[in-house]
C-alpha cells in the first residue's frame, strides 16, 4: 500500500468519526433544546429567591450591668428559657421603697377610718345636746315671760326682770353654739371622708408604682420569647447595657421557613395562590423540597425601596421590574430543617396548575 493510500484511508477514519462526534452533539444539542423549550412551556423558572425565618431581635427593657449569660451560640432555646440576667439590686431597693409607701398609705387609710368614727360619734354627742340646749332656751323664754309679766303689773323689781332677760340670752347663745358645734362636727366628718378619697387615691398610684416596680425586678430576667435558635453571641457578662439595646438575635423556629421567589413581571401571568412550587437549595442540589404560593407582592421590589424610581426625570431605560412571591414549604420540619435563612434557591412552579 502507498503512503497516498495510508493517508487517504486515515483521513477518512478521521472524518468518519468526526461525524460521529458531530451528530451525537448535534443529537444532544436537539434534546437539551427540546426539554429547554418544553419546561420553558410548562413551567416558570427563577434562581432568585431565598429562604426566610422571622429572625427578630432580643432587646433589654431595663439598663444595668449582665451578670450572667445562660445561652452560647446558635443554641436551641425554649419558650421561657432564661437567656441572661441583668443586676437588679437598685431595682429590689426601689420595689421595697414602694412596698412601704403603699403600707404607709394604708396605715393612714386605717387611722383615717378611726377618725370618721370617732367625729361621728362626736356629732351625735353634740346632737344630743342641741336638744338640752334647746330645752333649757324653752325654760329661759317662759321665765322671762312670767317675770315681764309679774314686771308690768310691778310685782317683780327692775333687776329681776334682767336678770331673767340676762339668762335668756346665755341659753340662746348657749342653743346656737351647740347648734354650730354640730354642723362643725358634721364638716369634719364630711373633710375626714374626703381626705380618705384623696388618700385612696394615693393607694392606687402607689399600688401602680409597685407594679412597676416589680416590673423593673422581672424585666432583669429577659427570656426567650417563642422555641427558636440563638444567633452570633454579642455581649459579655460585666458589660453595661441600656433600654432598648439590642442583645441578640432569636430565629423563631414555631413560624416555619418559606420562600420569597422574585419571579419576572412577564412570569406571573399563570401564578395564582394556592399554585404547587418545586424548591430546590443551592446547598441541596438534586434535593427537592415542597412548597405551595401563599401570596404574591402588591407592588415590585423597587416600589418598596428607600429611593424607588421616577420614570418621570427624563432618564427613563425600560427593565424587566421583578414582583416577590412568597412560597410556604410544606414539608415537615424534619425535611425543611436543615434549610437556613437566606440560602439561595431555585423556584420552579409549572403552569395552568
Amino acid at each position: 500500500m502507498s503512503k497516498k493510500d495510508q493517508y487517504t484511508e486515515t483521513d477518512k477514519l478521521i472524518t468518519r468519526i468526526t461525524a460521529w462526534i458531530a451528530g451525537i452533539i448535534l443529537l444532544a444539542l436537539i434534546i437539551w433544546g427540546g426539554i429547554a423549550i418544553y419546561n420553558l412551556y410548562l413551567y416558570e423558572e427563577t434562581n432568585d429567591a431565598q429562604v426566610q425565618e422571622y429572625i427578630n431581635p432580643i432587646t433589654s427593657r431595663v439598663s444595668g450591668f449582665i451578670t450572667k449569660i445562660n445561652y452560647e451560640e446558635n443554641q436551641d432555646v425554649k419558650k421561657g428559657d432564661t437567656l441572661l440576667t441583668i443586676d437588679n439590686s437598685e431595682y429590689q431597693l426601689q420595689q421595697q421603697e414602694a412596698e412601704a409607701g403603699l403600707a404607709n398609705a394604708q396605715a393612714q387609710l386605717q387611722a383615717l377610718g378611726s377618725n370618721i368614727q370617732t367625729s361621728a360619734q362626736t356629732s351625735q354627742v353634740n346632737k344630743a345636746q342641741i336638744a338640752a340646749a334647746k330645752a333649757r332656751l324653752w325654760h329661759q323664754q317662759q321665765e322671762y315671760a312670767r317675770y315681764k309679766k309679774l314686771y308690768d303689773v310691778e310685782s317683780a323689781t327692775q333687776q329681776q326682770l334682767e336678770n331673767v332677760e340676762t339668762a335668756l340670752a346665755v341659753a340662746r347663745s348657749d342653743y346656737q353654739s351647740t347648734l354650730n358645734n354640730y354642723q362643725a362636727s358634721l364638716s369634719k366628718v364630711n373633710d375626714t371622708r374626703v381626705q380618705r378619697a384623696v388618700l385612696q387615691a394615693e393607694i392606687k398610684r402607689r399600688q401602680a408604682l409597685l407594679n412597676r416596680n416589680k416590673l423593673d425586678v422581672g424585666y432583669t430576667l429577659i427570656k426567650a420569647p417563642y422555641n427558636g435558635k440563638m444567633g452570633r453571641l454579642t455581649i459579655q457578662e460585666g458589660q453595661q447595657i441600656q433600654v432598648g439595646q439590642t442583645l441578640a438575635f432569636i430565629v423563631d423556629q414555631d413560624a416555619g421557613k418559606w420562600v420569597i421567589a422574585n419571579y419576572k413581571e412577564t412570569q406571573l401571568r399563570y401564578m395564582h395562590v394556592g399554585d404547587k412550587a418545586e424548591v430546590e437549595a443551592d446547598a441541596f442540589p438534586g434535593h427537592q423540597f415542597n412548597g405551595r404560593i401563599i401570596s404574591l407582592s402588591p407592588a415590585t421590589g423597587s416600589s418598596f425601596s428607600l429611593l424607588p424610581p421616577d420614570n418621570s426625570t427624563g432618564n427613563y431605560v425600560k427593565i424587566v421590574q421583578r414582583v416577590p412571591v412568597r412560597i410556604r414549604l410544606i414539608d415537615s420540619p424534619a425535611v425543611i430543617a436543615p434549610l437556613r435563612a437566606g440560602m439561595n434557591c431555585n423556584v420552579i412552579i409549572r403552569k395552568n396548575q
